[in-house]
Parts: C-alpha cells; structure tokens; sequence
C-alpha cells in the first residue's frame, strides 16, 4: 500500500516498482525506479529511471536522485541533497556520454545540500551539510567540506 499526502495530484509515476509501506508526499517525479519496503519519499523529490533506494530509508524534500544511484537500508538523505552520475571527464559530446554509478551503503546519513558525484559511500557514514563528495567514502566514516575529507 501507497500512502500519499497531498490534496491534489500533482506527481508523476512511470513504471516504478514500490514496496510495502512506502510514503510518498506530492508533488514528487518517480519513473523506472525501485521503492523497497517503508520507504519515504518527500515533496519535490525526483528519483529516475534504475534507481533504487532501500527499505526503511528516507529521501527529504528537494532531493534529486538521478539514474545509476543505489540507496542501501536504514539511509536518510536531508533535504535538497543532489546526486550526479557523469563526471564529464570522458566524453566529449552529449552522444558519447556514459553513466557513472553511486552506491551508498547502509545507515548512511547524508546532510542538507550535499552534493555526490559517482562514488561508493560505504555503511554507517555521515556525510556533512553541504559537503561535496569527489571520492570513495569507507564503512563508518565521516566526511565534510568542499571537497569532502
């Protein structure tokens, strides 16, 4: 079961895969992405196509979570939290382009308008308000900063 907020449909769903429990607040823009189960999902959030975000997890307000992005369980992303999938560094027009993945891990919390290139963030992280990550982050570490250390 799908419970929604919000008086009006305003959001749009395309081929998404949800779980038990899931919570979704309009307006918000999902296609082709996976909801596990109890998963909540804020307004003016956008998840896209081969997402997947894990059971318990949260994705705040403002959050865009692009293609190639895989949320573990347990996870709270805050609010306006961007995530990228292309670090421009192979391609030299739009028709070369190749996606890049991010793989967050379990228990992972990210703070209010981080920014998260292509990388593999590992279980049990906290990643700092407004932080920039560039690298890999290991199991049970804190980053923060512009880049991230």
């Amino acid at each position: 079961m799908i419970k929604m907020a919000g008086k009006l449909f305003r959001s749009f769903f395309l081929k998404c895969k949800f779980g038990k429990g899931v919570t979704l607040v309009e307006p918000c823009n999902l296609y082709g992405c996976e909801l596990k189960d109890d998963v909540s999902v804020g307004p003016f959030v956008e998840i896209q196509n081969g997402s997947i975000i894990g059971r318990n997890s949260k994705i705040s307000s403002h959050s865009f979570v692009c293609s190639g992005v895989n949320i573990g369980e347990d996870c709270f992303i805050a609010h306006g939290v961007m995530f990228t999938n292309d670090l421009f560094v192979d391609s030299k027009s739009t028709k070369e382009w190749k996606m890049k993945r991010t793989n967050i891990g379990n228990n992972v919390r990210i703070g209010s308008n981080a920014t998260i290139l292509p990388v593999t963030i590992g279980n049990n992280c906290i990643i700092g308000a407004g932080s920039v990550v560039t690298k890999d982050v290991p199991d049970n570490t804190l980053v923060k900063g512009v880049p991230a250390k």
